[in-house]
């Protein structure tokens, strides 16, 4: 099982390539997370107690942003900056009361939602993010959520697309350039 390689290589130091035959030598030092209860798995027969022992050198308590709001304005920041150095682009003004919406936010998705969020509004944002473009790319609160299964797959694809040419005001090289299609694939879906 996977368990059993990872183990074998964090112990024995050497892995084996796919189709390999002999084993190569690492010097590797692995930063492991997970949201799920490792012990709990561990009763139940789904971990590896020892590959648990290997893995739990030093255990750092990270809590979900929704717990750390005072990280947020750092972190929107840092992601906006980072984005549009990448992008090469200049760094918009986000206005007090977009800020305050992120703020009142939980972010069911962590960090990583937080940073689609801010790279879109980023994208969208004409030299200012303002609330309504945050409100327009948070999720919907859970009691709003359609179940996934409940959708099929082009729905999905449909609705977005539909959100991000409202986004554009109809301006569909911008929005084939967010989500990153050519112009003729999205006219060759309808739009």
């Amino acid at each position: 099982s996977l368990q059993v390689r990872l183990l074998r290589a964090l112990q024995e130091r050497e892995v084996t390539r796919v189709g390999g035959r002999r084993p190569i030598p690492v010097d590797v030092r692995l930063v492991a997370a997970t949201h799920q209860d490792l012990e709990a798995l561990i009763g139940d027969g789904r971990f590896r107690e020892d590959l648990y022992y290997r893995l739990k050198g030093v255990e750092i308590e990270l809590p979900p942003l929704r717990e750390r709001k005072q990280d947020v304005p750092h972190l929107v920041r840092s992601f906006m900056e980072e984005f549009c150095r990448r992008e090469e682009i200049p760094v918009p003004t986000l206005r007090s009361d977009a800020l305050a919406l992120l703020l009142s936010y939980d972010f069911p998705g962590n960090v990583r939602e937080l940073q689609n969020v801010v790279e879109g509004a980023v994208s969208l944002a004409d030299g200012e993010i303002d609330v309504e473009l945050i409100r327009s790319l948070l999720a919907a609160p859970p009691a709003q959520q359609t179940a996934p299964e409940a959708l099929d797959l082009v729905t999905l694809e449909r609705r977005h697309i539909a959100r991000v040419l409202k986004l554009t005001n109809g301006n569909k090289s911008e929005a084939a350039k967010i989500l990153g299609l050519d112009r003729k694939t999205l006219q060759r879906k309808g739009y």
